[in-house]
């Protein structure tokens, strides 16, 4: 692994375990056994890491947007699966959702293309949506105020559970991802058919 990998990975580790806050380069540098020139050869700043990490989460959420686009064939098990890898991936960046205003307020730059991705992501959404809705997966007939604000829900929700298990539940990371995606899922109960709240029901409900 190079140089500059080990440190992005060491870095990811220490954030995650003792907060963005709490770590400085030297931190970084010391638990890579190098020194701290070494490292400023490729960050500078610790903000640099963070931008760097903060672009990984969102180019690995593309590249599954675009999977879950390009299916043709969309039901209960894309949507499960979607979500799942999501907060896995989300789980695996936890630092920045449990430090998130913090970072917003040092890296203003990171709320600019925070807000340019919400932007995007209702699109993209909504696209997709209209493909559950195209394969009898969704009903037909949702109100325009439960479409229109579904989005913000799963983002409002999906920033913040990190947060909420680290405060409550204190779940592993295979258990955590386990429960809150259900959790999210519930979300698009009231949207399906008939049909696919019995199978919604039968695959995720029951096997509790």
């Amino acid at each position: 692994m190079k140089t500059k990998e080990r440190i992005l990975s060491t870095a990811l580790q220490l954030f995650n375990e003792h907060g963005y806050n709490n770590i400085t380069t030297r931190h970084i540098a010391a638990a890579l056994n190098i020194s701290p020139g070494n490292l400023h050869y490729h960050f500078k700043h610790s903000e640099d890491i963070i931008r760097d990490l903060f672009l990984r989460l969102i180019n690995q959420m593309d590249s599954m947007m675009t999977e879950l686009k390009k299916d043709e064939n969309k039901n209960l098990d894309s949507l499960y699966n979607f979500t799942y890898s999501t907060f896995e991936i989300f789980y695996t960046y936890q630092f920045i959702f449990l430090n998130f205003l913090d970072i917003l307020n040092k890296l203003p730059e990171i709320t600019s293309q925070y807000e340019v991705l919400n932007t995007r992501r209702n699109e993209e959404f909504q696209l997709i949506f209209e493909g559950f809705q195209k394969n009898k997966i969704f009903r037909e007939n949702i109100p325009d105020f439960i479409a229109e604000h579904l989005v913000t829900q799963m983002f409002i929700f999906g920033n913040n559970w990190i947060v909420h298990n680290k405060i409550t539940l204190k779940l592993d990371k295979e258990q955590a991802v386990r429960h809150y995606s259900l959790v999210q899922m519930n979300l698009f109960y009231p949207l399906l058919n008939e049909e696919q709240q019995q199978l919604y029901e039968l695959k995720y409900i029951r096997k509790k």
